[in-house]
């Protein structure tokens, strides 16, 4: 693990600027090479003299960055990159665009829409009762609160593509769907429902198409909703 005391560039931040601009900053320590997975970053106060903004700024970039799997806070040790973000590199890109709601929902779409075709051909029976239980919790709901169980859904089916290869971009989908979940303003629970359950139905039946074409209704429903309650 490297020292952070050596020296660094990063790109001077006016003061008006948002801590959006302070992430893309920092990342770009990763992407620029002057810092690698597992690096320590500098210290906090280094960064605000190197950065020119407000702690609370400041703070706010790294709490984001923290939340996309990015970087780790530790106690007493400072902050460092995650040891894994090379094998992660959609977290980065979530960073660069954490505000683009449209992107993640279309970056969302792509990633899902392929690991169902997959999914279909290799979930298990386990898994299957794992995402009925999902849907009757939707079903039951009585106040709408229902946001767990549904990304817990999509949970399911991605895992159960059981492909290592794009496992390191799973846990980046999961933040999605959260930053998109927090988006939506009103719930529809029975959409939901006919939605999750005709996508159930595909998998159980083994039928990757069905599964791509029952998925794509869904997440395009969603996009459209997405985007709709955003421009109110």
């Amino acid at each position: 693990m490297k020292d952070s005391s050596k020296k660094i560039n990063i790109e001077y931040v006016q003061r008006n600027t948002l801590s959006k601009q302070v992430m893309e900053s920092i990342v770009q320590l990763l992407i620029s090479g002057q810092l690698k997975p597992g690096d320590k970053l500098p210290t906090e106060m280094e960064l605000l003299e190197i950065l020119d903004v407000s702690r609370p700024v400041l703070r706010e970039a790294l709490s984001s960055l923290e939340s996309l799997g990015v970087i780790t806070r530790k106690t007493r040790e400072g902050t460092f990159f995650n040891n894994k973000i090379s094998s992660h590199p959609f977290s980065v890109m979530l960073a660069l665009a954490h505000d683009n709601l449209q992107a993640m929902v279309e970056a969302r779409m792509a990633l899902e829409l392929g690991l169902i075709t997959m999914a279909a051909e290799k979930i298990s029976e386990e898994e299957l009762v794992r995402l009925k239980e999902t849907i009757d919790y939707i079903e039951n709901s009585q106040d709408g609160e229902y946001g767990e169980a549904d990304i817990e859904f999509h949970r399911i089916i991605a895992l159960s593509a059981d492909n290592p290869i794009v496992e390191g971009m799973i846990d980046s989908l999961i933040v999605t769907l959260v930053k998109i979940n927090n988006e939506i303003k009103v719930r529809e629970p029975e959409r939901t429902v006919r939605h999750h359950t005709a996508i159930y139905q595909a998998l159980a039946a083994g039928d990757p198409f069905e599964a791509f074409h029952q998925m794509y209704l869904h997440l395009d429903y969603v996009r459209q909703k997405v985007i709709k309650d955003t421009k109110k």
